[in-house]
């Protein structure tokens, strides 16, 4: 029986509100999952492999000292497997990420990512004898121009040297993933993706469901609520597992590693300090009064509440654009904001619409929230969304085409230094989402508009920042505890509890049931201490953007720089050319007097 294919050709999807959504096009990786091309390059990726791990293992250290192009001709093939077995993933993860409940994408990802596994643990060796070389004859073959092109991935991999394991542990370590962390990861996302939550009469999936908490109904707002409650305890024995066996299987793999901090993995993955990292973490908790306890109280007033409940907590506010916002005017708000910063920017992103590289209807079965996948360099990314028409959703557009064009800058440096840390990863996005929003201001035309507005960007702001770091506590104290042992639901929701408590303020009440909702946020499982990149974006792209604002000319040429230069560079070196410095303290509070500002502009309407 064939595959089905409709997932991987260019369609639309139409609703009388949102106009016709397009389906992304995933022809430039492969034609179907049947293809005999990804058959055929599963095959090459096995036997180059093979091959690369016959002609160059145990010979690194000799080519460093004496054949230095030899070195260099290696790992410009390492660099072209990466590209080769990457495409092949990317694909699967994108065609899994389409339809998470069906059979046949399920296979299909699960196929692949063994294969993949595979093959990549012939490869494993390369990096791991790269870094037992010696640093002088390291620094010696370097002088050579073309591995110097290299020299930012092998200064990278070198911060690695002191937590990697020896080789067969590492192969073993490398192999198991797949039926651990990866096994894991497969299980929450497909039973998330097949939950369903009774609200009326009728039974959602989780997106069309939450949703419904930015409802104008303050008694479908609760509905919502509840149902997300009651599916949530239904499968919280699960949930539960899934988080306790992951933080285990961290804590394996730090302990074996030798991390002496529960986040320091993730720091090194995204080459940050973690001083830096705790310095950022202690200035928005220090500031939780000042924005979100302080918001939060405004808020309560203007919906004539004493406490919000927690599905007020996003609700929209009084005389607020509620209407649906059709695809086509959020694709020309988005570009159009784009093109007034820069035309070559809109241009890029203009890529995505004209191609079909964005899946944008929110289906059944599909994965919930938004992502930008950059693929390989080869192809381009693709971007996912679960568009609804809100407001929200025009933000999230402008959010993720902006890692879009972050990712389509970035590759030409190439497979292995095209990815960019996850801290500088969200600069792009939340620029993007800075532009919109500057655009739409700009276009407000009374007081009550431009307080409405200003209240929902205040509340994004509140959400990248706050509710992230948020997030970062929560996972810490998950993590820690579970060194103890085995965590019960009652005492993850008591620790999710108690940050939401901290980060939220007196100001919302947190309802019965409130406390399964760690449930649900996919960073938890897969991709632990993630979360703190977003407040570090935020408060990045806050300084950036008053650099912007303030500079006659030459900003925008620099923050292409910024962008094209992927992960050959150090976030110290980046932000120089606009005189910021994350290791200052004050860069952080100055990231953070921008939110505190708006809710000072917010008080003042409010009193006017």
């Amino acid at each position: 029986m064939p595959f089905p294919t409709p997932v991987f050709a260019a369609q639309s999807s139409a609703s009388a509100d949102l106009g016709s959504l397009p389906e992304w096009n995933l022809s430039d990786l492969y034609q179907a999952v049947d293809a005999p091309e990804v058959s055929a390059d599963l095959k090459e990726s096995l036997d180059r492999a093979k091959t690369f791990e016959a002609s160059y293992k145990g010979r690194l250290a000799e080519m460093a000292k004496d054949n230095v192009p030899a070195l260099v001709t290696a790992i410009r093939a390492f660099e072209d497997l990466q590209d080769l077995m990457g495409r092949l993933i990317s694909f699967a993860g994108l065609v899994y990420a389409g339809n998470t409940v069906d059979p046949v994408s399920q296979k299909f990802y699960g196929d692949v990512q063994e294969q993949i596994t595979t093959a990549s643990s012939h490869l494993l060796f390369f990096t791991l004898e790269l870094n037992q070389v010696e640093d002088a004859v390291v620094e010696a073959a370097l002088q050579d121009q073309q591995l110097a092109h290299y020299r930012p991935w092998i200064e990278d991999l070198r911060k690695d040297k002191p937590y990697q394991l020896e080789d067969r542990v590492e192969q073993l370590f490398h192999e198991k993933s797949v039926t651990g962390s990866s096994a894991w990861n497969r299980l929450f996302d497909e039973t998330m993706a097949s939950l369903s939550f009774k609200v009326d009469d009728q039974d959602l999936t989780i997106e069309p469901t939450l949703n419904l908490l930015v409802d104008p109904s303050p008694d479908m707002r609760r509905k919502a609520s509840e149902a997300l409650t009651a599916t949530f305890k239904a499968n919280l024995g699960t949930f539960t597992l899934i988080t306790n066996t992951l933080a285990k299987d961290k804590e394996i793999s730090d302990r074996w590693r030798n991390f002496s901090d529960i986040a320091d993995s993730r720091h090194l993955a995204n080459r940050v300090e973690r001083e830096v990292v705790e310095a950022m973490v202690a200035a928005v908790r220090d500031a939780y009064p000042r924005l979100s306890h302080r918001y939060y109280k405004l808020k309560a007033k203007w919906l004539g509440m004493d406490q919000l409940n927690t599905w007020d907590r996003n609700a929209p506010l009084p005389d607020a654009d509620t209407r649906v916002i059709s695809w086509e005017e959020a694709k020309q708000t988005v570009l159009s904001a784009y093109s007034a910063f820069s035309p070559d920017m809109a241009d890029i992103a203009g890529r995505f619409f004209d191609k079909n590289w964005i899946d944008a209807p929110a289906r059944s079965g599909k994965a919930p929230g938004a992502f930008a996948h950059p693929t390989v360099p080869s192809a381009h990314p693709y971007v996912l969304l679960n568009y609804q028409g809100k407001i929200r959703d025009v933000m999230t557009l402008a959010h993720e085409l902006g890692h879009g064009v972050h990712q389509v800058l970035a590759g030409p440096n190439g497979a292995l230094m095209a990815p960019t840390p996850l801290t500088l990863a969200e600069t792009a996005s939340v620029f993007g989402e800075m532009l919109t929003f500057k655009s739409l201001l700009a276009k407000a035309s009374d007081p009550q508009t431009r307080k409405v507005m200003l209240a929902s960007k205040a509340e994004d702001m509140i959400n990248t920042v706050v509710r992230q770091i948020a997030f970062y506590t929560f996972e810490r104290k998950v993590h820690s505890e579970r060194r103890n042992g085995e965590l019960t639901s009652d005492k993850i929701g008591e620790l999710w509890l108690s940050v939401q408590e901290e980060s939220l303020g007196p100001a919302i009440k947190l309802n019965e049931g409130y406390e399964t909702y760690w449930t649900y946020i996919p960073h938890f499982i897969h991709s632990p201490f993630y979360v703190y990149a977003y407040a570090f974006g935020d408060c990045l792209v806050n300084s950036l953007y008053a650099v912007y604002e303030e500079a006659d000319t030459g900003f925008q040429e620099k923050y292409f720089d910024l962008l094209k230069a992927g992960g050959t560079k150090h976030h110290s070196e980046l932000l120089v050319p606009f005189g910021l410095s994350a290791a200052d303290p004050d860069f952080w509070k100055k990231g953070l007097s921008v939110i505190e500002r708006i809710i000072d502009e917010l008080e003042d309407l409010d009193k006017a």
